[in-house]
């Protein structure tokens, strides 16, 4: 994988992107991906924090990113379609399942923005396995379902946990784009993940690439933070997100993990 956390930079150009633009922008990568998929009917849930609340849930070398003096937590219940290596097809019954994050949003320690996963649910075995051991993301088996079209109901219950968490709601007037300094762009566009390796503790980086996203206004008549008390996070005191919107479809591309420490010669586009 290229180094997501160095600039992309047009030939003949000499400005590079600022760290902040680093993880925020979707800047084309010459190397082929290893993965192709789509997300649909991405709702984004978020709840302010206090900083010192999930500071040292973090690993060595990220520091919290916050927005208003604040951290924030995401649960975000989406579907995935389409998954598929590069070079081949998507297979049926493989290529489709529902997962669901639980985030927050850091800083690697050249100021380089990301998400960071508490957890990652989603109802394949195999996807969790695979990404598991290749991503190094802590994926949880769980039992999922959605239904309904413009009208969603989203439910899913992790493997050993009493209780299952709901989500209905419905998207609501035109979608746009996410104003460069807004609370949208902070939650939502972000490009870089960082992941760390079970075994040897290493930190890992990687890039996804897509659209910006384009989001809309959602009506919420079922909220749940169960995610947050699944994986020990602190609860906020209303089940009611401090934001929420809707995003209803992005096709992605997906890059490997690379040690984020290593060095690697600055990225050109083809």
């Amino acid at each position: 994988m290229p180094n997501s956390a160095q600039p992309v930079v047009a030939p003949g150009s000499s400005s590079r992107p600022s760290s902040e633009d680093l993880g925020c922008a979707p800047f084309p990568i010459p190397q082929p991906p290893v993965l192709f998929q789509s997300w649909q009917n991405l709702l984004f849930l978020h709840w302010e924090c206090r900083p010192d609340t999930i500071a040292d849930r973090l690993p060595p070398g990220l520091d919290l990113d916050t927005h208003g003096d604040q951290a924030w937590l995401g649960i975000i219940p989406f579907e995935m379609r389409g998954v598929r290596p590069r070079r081949l097809p998507p297979v049926p019954g493989l290529s489709n399942f529902l997962e669901l994050n639980v985030r927050t949003y850091v800083r690697d320690r050249s100021g380089v923005p990301g998400v960071w996963f508490f957890s990652l649910d989603a109802n394949s075995r195999l996807a969790c396995t695979i990404a598991r051991s290749r991503f190094h993301l802590p994926y949880r088996n769980a039992t999922m379902q959605t239904r309904g079209r413009q009208q969603i109901s989203y439910t899913t219950r992790r493997r050993g946990a009493p209780r299952e968490a709901v989500y209905r709601f419905a998207g609501q007037g035109p979608s746009t784009l996410a104003t460069p300094g807004s609370l949208e762009h902070f939650l939502l566009e972000r490009y870089i993940l960082y992941a760390s390796n079970s075994r040897s503790g290493q930190l890992l980086c990687g890039r996804v690439h897509h659209k910006p996203y384009r989001f809309r206004q959602v009506r919420l008549e079922e909220c749940s933070t169960l995610p947050l008390e699944w994986n020990g996070l602190p609860l906020p005191s209303s089940a009611s997100p401090d934001h929420a919107c809707l995003v209803d479809r992005t096709d992605v591309s997906v890059y490997g993990l690379k040690p984020l420490q290593d060095p690697s010669p600055p990225l050109t586009t083809p």
